[in-house]
């Protein structure tokens, strides 16, 4: 019979034999944060289906919405807050302005620039994936009670603060 435990004490626990002069116990927090985020993507990705949405088309469409009325951001905004490259942004506004989910216009403020904004298509299918995501998420965290969400956001808040600040720029 195996002992109790979830993944990550077995893996902690079989390198702690093999490897007992190392401090591995980053592994219990780091290791499971890393496997809950993958398992927590798949959620994800199932609640958007109800959208008709990809987590990356949802992942735009969201930071638009978030920015407010008139739900627009410039290219670079949005790039920064995907965190990926202006070639993988162009690709992605690309495939939204196709299915009719945003627009792109000449930013009036700035003849150089872009502004994308989400259509009201692009709106009706982020508001139903994002009340899907949150019913869903709120399922997922229904083992562990508010006060202990509570400390996790909190704790988790000081760990992402610090590893972004020692991200290359």
């Amino acid at each position: 019979m195996s002992s109790p435990g979830d993944d990550v004490d077995h893996i902690v626990s079989a390198w702690r034999r093999e490897r007992p002069d190392l401090d591995v116990s980053p592994l219990e927090v780091l290791s499971r944060v890393t496997r809950i985020a993958k398992r927590v993507d798949r959620f994800r990705r199932e609640a958007f289906k109800s959208s008709g949405l990809e987590s990356w088309e949802f992942d735009v469409l969201a930071a638009l919405r978030r920015a407010g009325k008139p739900y627009q951001q410039s290219p670079g905004a949005l790039m920064a807050q995907a965190l990926i490259s202006s070639g993988a942004m162009t690709h992605r506004l690309t495939k939204l302005e196709t299915r009719g989910l945003v627009t792109r216009s000449s930013d009036p403020d700035d003849g150089r620039g872009v502004v994308v904004r989400i259509t009201t298509a692009g709106l009706k299918a982020v508001d139903t994936a994002f009340a899907t995501l949150v019913e869903a998420e709120q399922d997922l965290l229904s083992a562990v009670t508010k006060e202990e969400q509570a400390i996790m956001a909190s704790a988790l808040r000081v760990l992402s603060l610090d590893v972004e600040s020692r991200e290359p720029r």
